[in-house]
């Protein structure tokens, strides 16, 4: 069994509430940090953990710290990213939903090392019941002197606010985010300036992912040296993984980083399997936005080694032969599945929610969006496949933010790796009108290099 930090207490009976919450040792990172350390220790204890953005990028957290702007009476802002909008991850949800003072303790503990005194919650919209839980857990954090003012007598003073954002999957980029905290359209911003300079309201910001700031109370608990030890080389901690698809046991697992691939799908302590026996086929190992990779590719890298779940081992081999570990958005494909239908929803997905603002992001995702459907329902031609692949070329790294990046990778890596497939769409369309037809078989591998 993996060592917990963020769920060791999930299933404890009433641990939404702070008087449980406190029972469990909630709250210890907010006096320890308070009492006995100075915010630049904090900050100086991340850097040590090795601590990774949870959220997709996996920058590290205590660099980002560093990098705050701290002109001279000037507000910081600390912002939670909670829009958790990319399709397959549901972890901060759950998070937020079991144990929403975990979120809060954070939030506190790291706007202290911060200097910020006005920190907020942006929540996707699509989770307002879950709003309602984090507010009434603030609520009981003010009623106990944890925010408002001289905390702990210690004359420092915080606010905290969740803020419902308009359920636009764009308002998961940071500045659109902050675009759309301040009560504007949720358009991505020209970097630089970069938040930590000019964020919200123009003022220095940090903004970090649910997972990224729950993180911050047991590195603050334990040290930023025993955190290290868990996990693998740069990739420390743990890390939580919303798993689904074609798996027995669907769910939000934390793992230690380092685990390997085929130990998380198919030993009983995580996924368990796939359902009746059924092949592997594929996975998309870090949400949609990241290149699917075959199981041959997904459970060995390309030279051979045992593919982990890390940052390092998913990524080994670039987009030709690796993929990312990204938000943990883990989607198990078993044979049955056709990756042309799954590229195409996914297609429609990034279209419909694609701001408009770059004319490659607005006009490409429509044409991926539109050869895919004529693929999938009988009416492709042979050369949409090279034409797919050239629109996503031209759409990756020619956008303001990385919405275009997030369209363009799961095609070309269907295509890098499933070619056959789209080939079969072309030239069989009368056998794949039916949505529930069958893909054809895999072909053997060409080596690579």
């Amino acid at each position: 069994m993996g060592k917990k930090l963020l769920l060791e207490h999930i299933n404890v009976p009433g641990i939404q509430s702070l008087e449980v919450y406190r029972k469990m040792g909630g709250y210890a990172s907010v006096e320890k940090a308070i009492k006995t350390m100075s915010p630049d220790e904090i900050v100086e204890e991340v850097k040590k953990s090795g601590l990774r953005g949870r959220g997709g990028a996996g920058f590290p957290t205590g660099m980002k710290w560093s990098f705050l702007a701290k002109p001279v009476g000037v507000p910081r802002y600390l912002v939670c990213n909670a829009d958790e909008s990319e399709p397959g991850t549901f972890k901060d949800r759950y998070l937020m939903e079991k144990i929403p003072h975990a979120l809060i303790e954070g939030m506190i503990t790291s706007s202290f090392a911060l200097g910020a005194n006005t920190s907020y919650i942006y929540i996707r919209g699509e989770y307002f019941y879950v709003s309602r839980i984090l507010e009434r857990a603030i609520e009981e954090a003010y009623a106990a002197g944890w925010l408002g003012k001289n905390i702990l007598g210690s004359g420092y003073d915080l606010d905290l606010y969740v803020q419902v954002g308009g359920g636009a999957y764009i308002c998961g980029e940071e500045t659109a985010l902050l675009e759309s905290l301040e009560g504007k359209r949720g358009n991505p911003r020209i970097k630089p300036p970069f938040p930590a300079v000019k964020g919200l309201y123009d003022c220095p910001t940090v903004v970090n992912n649910v997972e990224t700031i729950a993180a911050v109370v047991p590195i603050v608990n334990h040290g930023g040296d025993e955190y290290a030890k868990i996990g693998i080389g740069k990739s420390t901690g743990t890390k939580l993984i919303s798993a689904g698809g074609n798996i027995n046991k669907p769910g939000v697992y934390e793992i230690e980083l380092g685990v390997s691939v085929e130990e998380f799908i198919f030993s009983d302590e995580y996924c368990g399997g796939i359902p009746d026996g059924r092949k592997l086929k594929a996975c998309v190992p870090g949400g949609s936005s990241v290149p699917i990779l075959p199981a041959d590719l997904l459970l060995k890298t390309s030279t051979g080694e045992n593919r982990l779940m890390s940052y390092e081992s998913l990524s080994e081999g670039g987009f030709a032969t690796g993929s990312m570990l990204g938000s943990g958005g883990f989607i198990v494909y078993d044979e049955r599945a056709c990756i042309v239908r799954s590229t195409w929803n996914y297609s429609r997905f990034y279209h419909h929610e694609s701001c408009g603002q770059c004319s490659p992001c607005r006009e490409g995702t429509s044409w991926m969006e539109k050869i895919l459907h004529r693929l999938e329902y009988g009416h492709g031609r042979s050369e949409d496949i090279d034409l797919l692949w050239d629109i996503q070329r031209k759409i990756e790294g020619n956008t303001i933010c990385p919405l275009g990046d997030a369209a363009a990778w799961p095609v070309a890596a269907a295509i890098r790796h499933f070619r056959h497939e789209f080939e079969y769409h072309a030239k069989y369309p009368d056998k794949v009108k039916d949505t529930k037809h069958t893909p054809p078989p895999m072909p053997a591998r060409v080596a690579v290099g």
